[in-house]
């Protein structure tokens, strides 16, 4: 089966559900990084290869180069993130991105995230702090091609702690490069619920209902 404009994924699944060979396609990093979860939350021991998107340093800082709005897309993604405006391009008032979590059974609380391609600067951390304050957000998430500077991640530290009242603290402004993201590391958010919500697991129509 091919879909060659696979957009959320709903052919694919349905493809994989029923035991059949499938290849998707879609032009946005977006769309890819949301077919990749819904698969692996609905088939958790599905196997299958994604070709077209950054795989190492070099390959991030090529779709940068070409074309900024994919690059942060992408690059939300890392971070299982709900695209600021719908992915919308145009001005984003310093928001990449969005996390939303619970801190409370009925409380909803949510992370800034903001992506820069080019340069860094301790400006981008207080604006990126003035950002979460105007949203009235309790964490930022920074994440970057280029290392941090020292002046960067003083600043981020003298933003303080989010406390969500069950006693677990993590720091209000977090750094992240692109490099890290790829080794593994997180944000540390208290999350109840992810940007994407999760696919029902599922099981293949190809198999027996019972053994012979």
């Amino acid at each position: 089966m091919l879909d060659p404009f696979c957009g959320c994924g709903t052919t694919v699944h349905a493809a994989e559900k029923l035991g059949r060979q499938w290849i998707g396609i879609d032009i946005t990093h977006l769309s890819i990084s949301l077919i990749e979860k819904r698969l692996k939350d609905a088939f958790p021991e599905i196997k299958f290869e994604v070709h077209g998107t950054p795989k190492d340093l070099e390959g991030a800082r090529d779709l940068a180069n070409r074309d900024k709005y994919q690059f942060q897309w992408w690059a939300v993604s890392l971070v299982d993130t709900v695209p600021f405006g719908g992915k919308k391009k145009g001005a984003d008032g310093g928001i990449d991105g969005h996390i939303f979590f619970r801190s409370g059974a009925k409380t909803v609380e949510k992370a800034i995230v903001s992506v820069k391609g080019g340069g860094v600067g301790v400006k981008d951390v207080r604006e990126l702090t003035a950002v979460v304050d105007r949203e009235r957000a309790k964490v930022g998430i920074y994440i970057s091609l280029e290392p941090h500077t020292e002046p960067m991640k003083k600043e981020a530290a003298g933003a303080g702690l989010y406390d969500n009242g069950t006693g677990r603290k993590v720091p209000k402004i977090q750094l992240f490069t692109i490099e890290e993201l790829f080794a593994g590391k997180k944000p540390e958010i208290p999350l109840m619920e992810r940007g994407f919500k999760a696919a029902a697991r599922e099981e293949r129509d190809d198999q027996p209902e019972f053994d012979l």
